[in-house]
């Protein structure tokens, strides 16, 4: 899939987990991807490194706020079907991961010390975070390209 791909060389071109996910679906859905990756830039490690929601999940909730956005000009029913789909999305996400809490996908405290240097030693970014991105990458394809919208709307 195109959109993994993208985003996973954003990753490892050193942009956050929120970047890559937003960076892997730019060109697809046409919409400005340095903006995109602008707003987007405190979003890493669970925005801002507090190790809330993980950022492959918060930039696929951006995702569709820009692809429902661009779709509907009525913004009551872009946000509609935006919560909808971030539903959907959250639902297969867990079923996937059991949390899209980052501190705990990682098992490690990044705003320490010890934490990141955990985080280094074990690869956590190979290891786990390249495949949240991938995973929530592949989770936006299916709702947007291959779940006809009429179950979402």
């Amino acid at each position: 899939m195109i959109q993994s791909n993208k985003a996973i060389d954003a990753f490892k071109s050193d942009f956050n987990c929120a970047q890559s996910v937003l960076i892997g679906y730019a060109d697809s859905l046409n919409f400005d991807k340095n903006l995109a990756i602008n707003m987007s830039c405190g979003f890493g490690a669970g925005m801002g490194r507090l190790q809330k929601t993980c950022g492959a999940v918060t930039g696929a909730f951006m995702v569709f706020g820009i692809y429902n956005s661009l779709k509907y000009t009525e913004n009551s029913i872009a946000s509609k079907i935006s919560r909808d789909t971030i539903q959907e999305f959250q639902k297969r996400f867990l079923l996937m991961h059991g949390t899209t809490d980052c501190k705990t996908l990682l098992n490690c405290n990044l705003r320490t010390e010890e934490g990141q240097q955990y985080f280094n030693e074990n690869k956590l970014i190979e290891k786990i975070c390249e495949k949240l991105v991938s995973d929530s990458v592949k989770i936006i394809y299916e709702l947007i390209f291959v779940k006809p919208q009429s179950h979402i709307d």
